[in-house]
């Protein structure tokens, strides 16, 4: 994690969309619950807490996240944003309210533990869209969990408005997906449970 202006989240190319075809079109449904802790910013420096449920159903195959990464790298937001809301691959909740779809879904191994990728495109708040707020540049909502294959428990965090940028790598050498949160620093998920599962 660099903290600029904003704080970004610097995210291999390789880590997220190149992954195994078996992981990739897992059709089994899965649920992960845990607490949220969200940090405060501004004038409200309040910190808050919550539970949250992210549910799977599936998860974005190589071919179509190939295809969102395309646009991505053509600088093409409109394009991306709209080709991303075609997709639905589960749903994410704060508190039990209803939440958006889970539009892309992507898995690795790193270090023996699963790491989960999720994107969607959050829910606007009508003052955002009345006031034309600079919030509005910053779509997508981004969670990355690690889980313990062996305990289905986990950690991860959370950005809840976030925009997503192609980096060329002409200043670190390295081509790579980032990620720049808005305003404060990413939420911490703790205490992460894979639901349903049975212990090997």
């Amino acid at each position: 994690m660099t903290i600029k202006s904003s704080i970004s989240l610097l995210l291999i190319l390789a880590g997220l969309f190149f992954v195994s075809d078996a992981n990739a079109q897992q059709a089994q449904r899965e649920t992960y619950t845990g607490t949220v802790l969200s940090y405060g910013s501004g004038f409200n420096t309040r910190t808050t807490t919550g539970t949250f449920t992210l549910i799977i159903d599936r998860q974005t195959s190589n071919e179509r996240a190939q295809s969102l990464l395309s646009l991505l790298q053509q600088d093409n937001d409109n394009d991306l944003l709209r080709e991303v809301r075609r997709e639905d691959v589960g749903s994410f909740s704060i508190n039990g309210r209803i939440g958006p779809r889970v539009n892309v879904v992507r898995e690795t191994m790193v270090n023996g533990q699963r790491r989960i990728f999720a994107v969607f495109e959050r829910w606007q708040q009508f003052a955002e869209l009345r006031g034309g707020y600079r919030s509005l540049d910053y779509p997508f909502g981004v969670l990355e969990i690690y889980i313990d294959p062996r305990t289905g428990k986990g950690s991860g965090t959370y950005v809840a408005a976030a925009r997503v940028r192609w980096d060329n790598g002409k200043k670190s050498g390295q081509s790579q997906i980032e990620i720049e949160n808005f305003a404060t620093y990413p939420a911490r998920l703790m205490g992460v449970q894979e639901r349903g599962r049975r212990l090997s």
